[in-house]
Order: structure tokens, then sequence, then C-alpha cells
């Protein structure tokens, strides 16, 4: 079979695979194998998917934070993802920790492929192959050793050399640029890993921040819900132009580059602040992975763990900005994709 009938399936589980597989779909294609896409209506994945102008089906949604929810939501989208697969017959499903369409090639018996970077993440069906970080160690991951591939680096090193920065976003959101621009990540709150002291310390940053004038905080919520709360805590100075939350859909790496720092409860946004050279403090407070442990030893990452640290760890000052971040390392990248294709043509 040639390399242009050999179909590879990618599931967009959430918004930060969007920028992620961009590179990725791009040199799949450029190596001769087609791309179908599907992605979940959740966490603006559909918003930003629609802004790179990806040719996707739109399948499924978050179906809630409790676990039978989840659960059911998980069971439910596996089920609505069969027929596609059925129909387009891929040779193999690839993902970011896809649990729904782990299960619906399982179900299919079509090889998957997991690409993750947190090792605490729960994976009900079990892929083939995982793909992760040199810096998780192989007893981290439970799977086959022999199906545990590695690549040097960090995941927001597949996409950040291709980043262009923009200097107009600031304006384009009515920020004078004057201010100490801090971008803001609320936790997820209905992520499995949530620890409520996440919460916490989101709490005590936006207070924290709220007591300084020459500070904008650009807060960039999961949802709805959790816009509508931020809102409604904080409403006085959402009116006042110092809390904003732009209405509709940002490039998350320009709003970082444009930022004088990042506090996040998350973990894409921290890595793609390190990886950007932006100072970066993170308020997630669930179980601390291999990849932010080694960004935080390198001082990357600046770790909160309580609200003294914010008081003493976090710098409120104006950042130098370069024309352009100094990654052009493509290794992250190439090390994936031929991984992905190790696998699909079975040479390993």
């Amino acid at each position: 079979m040639s390399n242009s009938k050999k179909k590879i399936w990618i599931d967009l589980d959430n918004s930060p695979h969007v920028v992620f597989f961009k590179p990725i779909i791009d040199e799949l294609e450029k190596r001769g194998y087609s791309v179908v896409l599907t992605a979940r209506d959740c966490f603006q994945t559909c918003g930003l998917a629609d802004m790179y102008k990806f040719q996707y089906k739109r399948i499924g949604k978050h179906y809630g934070k409790h676990l039978f929810l989840k659960v059911t939501g998980l069971l439910l989208r596996a089920l609505q993802l069969t027929p596609t697969a059925m129909k387009e017959k891929p040779a193999l499903a690839l993902s970011h920790g896809s649990r729904s369409q782990v299960l619906a090639a399982y179900l299919l018996k079509i090889p998957s492929i997991v690409i993750a970077d947190y090792e605490h993440a729960t994976m009900t069906t079990r892929p083939n192959w995982v793909i992760v970080p040199e810096v998780i160690p192989d007893d981290a991951i439970k799977i086959n050793k022999n199906h545990i591939l590695k690549y040097p680096g960090i995941k927001e090193d597949v996409y950040v050399p291709d980043f262009a920065p923009d200097p107009t976003l600031i304006n384009k959101l009515c920020i004078n640029s004057k201010n100490i621009i801090v971008t803001i990540r609320p936790p997820a709150t209905e992520a499995h890993y949530h620890n409520p002291q996440s919460e916490e310390l989101f709490h005590a940053v936006m207070d924290f921040l709220g007591q300084r004038e020459d500070v904008i905080m650009v807060l960039l919520p999961r949802n709805e819900r959790q816009a509508s709360q931020i809102k409604k805590m904080w409403l006085s100075m959402c009116e006042e132009g110092k809390i904003i939350i732009p209405e509709k859909v940002v490039d998350g790496l320009n709003l970082i580059w444009n930022s004088d720092l990042v506090i996040s409860g998350g973990g894409t946004m921290n890595r793609e602040a390190a990886a950007l050279g932006v100072p970066v403090y993170s308020i997630f407070r669930g179980k601390i992975g291999a990849v932010d442990r080694y960004l935080s030893e390198n001082g990357r990452l600046t770790l909160i763990k309580n609200i003294e640290d914010i008081r003493t760890k976090i710098t409120l000052v104006k950042r130098e900005q370069q024309l352009a971040p100094k990654q052009k390392n493509n290794s992250a990248l190439k090390s994936i994709v031929d991984g992905v294709i190790s696998v699909i043509e079975d040479d390993r």
C-alpha cells in the first residue's frame, strides 16, 4: 500500500490540540499521508480549528465534571465517533489523549497512538503505542515498554518554532501597552485531576493583582460557565477594564508573547510560555508531572505552592520583548512524525 492511500485519523479532543497538531498534519501530508480530522465541541476546540481553517467533523461535546457524566460522555462520544471511523477506514488513530478515540479504535481494531506529556492522566482504554517526552521515565507509563516512543524537549517545541508574533494584538484588545500585562488561565475545574487548592490560589492571585493599578489581567476562561462566574465575582474590575476576557477566540501564543508574565492553572499555557521564554507561574496543584519538574528545575517555570508564594515569587515588571522567539529547533516535530510513520509502516 502506498503512503498516499494510508489515512491517519486525528481527533482534536481539547483546545491545545489544534495548534499542536497543525505542524504534525502538515508534515504527515508532506510525506504522502492523508489525514481525517474529528473535533470535540468543547473548550473553544472547534473555534480554534475554524481559525486555523481545518477541515474536520464536529463530534460530541463535554458532558460535565462529575464522574458518572464523564464516563457516560466518554462512551457516548466513542459510539458517535465510530460511524466516521468505519466510513474513513483509517490505518491509524492518533490523538493527544482522546479517551473516546482510543476506545472507538479499540472496538474497531484500528491501531492507536496517544501522544502524552502528563504521566498522571488516566486512560480508561490503553492505546497500542504511546509517544512521550524524553524526561518522562518509562516506568511512569503503564504500557508495554517496547511500545513507548520518546521525543526531545516538550510538546510545545513542536509548534513554537513556526510561531510568528503579531504586535498588533494588544491594540486589538484595547490594552495600553504601558501597563503590566498578565495573561491568566484559570484552573480546569472540571478535569479529573483538579485540586481545589488551585482555585484558592487563583482567587488569591486575582486579589493580589487587583491591588496593582499598573496591572491589566487578560483572562482566558475554559468555558462560558467559568467566564460568567469570573465576571460575577470580579464585576467592578471587569467593568473598569482591569480584567479583560476576549469576546472572540484569540491566538494563545500571540497573547502570551505580548504579555509580561503568565499565570496558569493548566499545563499547556505554562509550557507554551516556557517555550517562548516568557516568565510563567503555575498555580496547578494536582500531581506535578515530570515535564513541569524539568522546567522548574531549569528555571523556566515557577511553581506557586501557597498564598505566600504569590506575594514573594511573582515579579510584576515589564518584559523586554524581542522580535521573535529564539526557539527554531524542530527535532521534537521530526521525532514525533518519524514515530507515527514507523508505527503505521510497521517497521518496528
